[in-house]
């Protein structure tokens, strides 16, 4: 568990240089008196082998993770599953993977590239997840990506790293909703993700969520720097299912809409 930890401060590290408005948050609901719980992290990469989902839960399965829920994502061409610690002693763990096989050849040669100049040693690393980019991408690969898939695009010049974190509203004191949390981050500065409106899911679901939009950062690209978008802050409130048990698993359709919070367009 501590070596679990001990990547999850790693990631957290790494996440708040390419996203330092999630650090401000913290702060500002730290000010407030509260004590941030992460619920999850989020984290990217393609159906190739080497580094398919399977591939990349393996630290957190060998740290006694278990796979619970999977997701399908049509639109967006996605699959993922997500992980739990026994107990939720640990954040829950979200990894999507995209359907190369549904993009242009194009895409997939820049993408198999791309996955292929990392060593094995490299993807075996604990800490794989927060290497960044093992190669060289050109600023027309990147556009060529996005104008197929903005995630695409996103793991092209991004690599492995956190996508998000998430703040869990159930364990805060002065916020009970999303709403309410929405309305102070917007008197602080801070832009959400409006995709779907500003809330995704409802008490029907046992899930509400939002997110900020992303933060962004300069990118070396192999003939330019160009500033892209990097990651976004989520938060979520869980609803009791008929059990009394919190709902621990994640909503598609709400899921489908935050994953724009990486989008150019927003």
């Amino acid at each position: 568990m501590k070596n679990i930890e001990k990547l999850f401060d790693l990631m957290w590290e790494d996440y708040i240089k390419m996203n330092p408005q999630a650090q401000k948050i913290v702060d500002l609901l730290e000010a407030k008196g509260e004590k941030v719980v992460n619920d999850h992290i989020a984290l990217r990469t393609y159906n190739i082998d080497r580094v398919s989902i399977d591939e990349i839960a393996k630290p957190f399965l060998e740290a006694g993770y278990e796979e619970k829920g999977t997701y399908d994502f049509e639109a967006k061409k996605l699959f993922a599953k997500h992980f739990e610690f026994p107990g939720n002693k640990l954040p829950k763990v979200f990894i999507s993977e995209l359907l190369i096989e549904n993009f242009s050849e194009k895409a997939q040669t820049i993408m198999r590239e791309k996955i292929a100049q990392l060593t094995d040693e490299q993807i075996a690393d604990p800490e794989f997840m927060v290497s960044g980019k093992g190669w060289e991408i050109s600023s027309q690969e990147y556009e060529l990506l996005a104008s197929e898939s903005e995630y695409a695009a996103w793991v092209a010049a991004i690599g492995f790293r956190p996508n998000h974190f998430t703040v869990f509203i159930n364990d805060l004191k002065n916020f009970n909703d999303v709403p309410e949390l929405n309305t102070f981050l917007k008197e602080n500065g801070f832009k959400l993700n409006d995709s779907g409106g500003e809330v995704k899911g409802s008490k029907e679901v046992c899930l509400e969520q939002s997110s900020t939009l992303a933060d962004s950062i300069e990118a070396e690209f192999s003939d330019k720097k160009m500033k892209i978008a990097s990651c976004y802050f989520e938060f979520a409130k869980r609803y009791p299912l008929e059990s009394g048990d919190l709902y621990q698993g994640f909503v598609a359709n709400s899921a489908d809409k935050i994953f724009e919070s990486t989008n150019r367009t927003q």
